[in-house]
């Protein structure tokens, strides 16, 4: 599990290098990472461009199927409501986060649909990435 949280960060680290918000995502099917996002809003100019929706998008066209039945997402940050839908349309089986979003997350809404739900996994190293970003982003 924290091989792939790992993972995450360093999509997290490539967010933070092109000035995005530092969040990353893999996708995991039978041990094998078959996607991976992160956050490209302010790049691509479009408010969807979040690392879980980059990793989903890419995951389906990897599977040749809109389920990623048996598949895990692994993220840095709790998912927003937006994620936690598409989350939820496409029947991922367990999601596994670093910290909590504390003015976005949507994981309250997720938790009536049979989706596993781990959190605090490499909470530090979550929380670390995102307070560097906004302490440089504030100066």
């Amino acid at each position: 599990m924290k091989d792939y949280m790992l993972e995450a960060l360093k999509e997290a680290n490539k967010a933070f290098s092109a000035g995005e918000v530092p969040i990353g995502c893999v996708i995991v099917k039978n041990n094998k990472i078959i996607s991976r996002g992160h956050n490209k809003k302010e790049s691509t100019h479009l408010a969807t461009s979040h690392a879980e929706i980059i990793a989903i998008n890419k995951a389906c066209k990897k599977l040749k199927n809109w389920r990623l039945l048996d598949c895990t997402l692994y993220v840095t940050v709790e998912p927003c409501l937006m994620c936690c839908g598409a989350i939820i349309q496409t029947r991922i089986k367990k999601i596994v986060y670093g910290i909590d979003n504390e003015n976005y997350g949507g994981i309250e809404y997720i938790k009536n649909n049979e989706i596993e739900i781990e959190k605090n996994i490499m909470a530090e190293e979550c929380k670390n990435i995102i307070k560097k970003f906004f302490e440089e982003k504030r100066k």
